[in-house]
C-alpha cells in the first residue's frame, strides 16, 4: 500500500488508514470518504498524504522499471517526439515511486 501525496488526493477516495497529525491525534478516521473541502483543509496542515483504499505499490523495483523504459526507447534515441514521450513516461514512473 502506498501513501498518496496530498496534491494527488481526489474527492471520493476512501481512507485505508486514519490520517493523524505529528502528535498522533486522529484528524480523519479510517473508511472516511474524502471531499474536496476535506482535502483543502488537509493541505493547510502539515499532513503530507494519506493511505487510500485500492492504491497499491508498484510490482517491480524503481530501477528495474526505469531500465525497462530505457531498453524500450534505445532504438529511437535522438528522435524528438520519442524523446518527449520517454521523458513523459519516466516522469510518470518516478511519480509512482514517490508515493511510497
Amino acid at each position: 500500500m502506498s501513501r498518496v501525496p496530498i496534491d494527488k488526493l481526489r474527492g471520493g477516495m476512501i481512507l485505508l488508514r486514519p490520517v493523524t497529525n505529528k502528535a498522533g491525534m486522529v484528524i480523519l478516521g479510517q473508511g472516511m470518504e474524502l471531499t474536496e473541502r476535506l482535502i483543502g483543509r488537509l493541505s493547510e496542515t502539515d499532513i503530507m498524504g494519506a493511505y487510500i483504499q485500492g492504491m497499491s505499490e508498484p510490482s517491480v523495483p524503481r530501477e528495474e522499471a526505469l531500465a525497462g523504459l530505457d531498453g524500450r526507447f534505445r532504438n529511437v534515441e535522438g528522435e524528438p517526439y520519442m524523446d518527449f514521450l520517454k521523458r513523459t513516461v519516466r516522469k510518470y514512473i518516478e511519480g509512482l515511486y514517490a508515493q511510497s
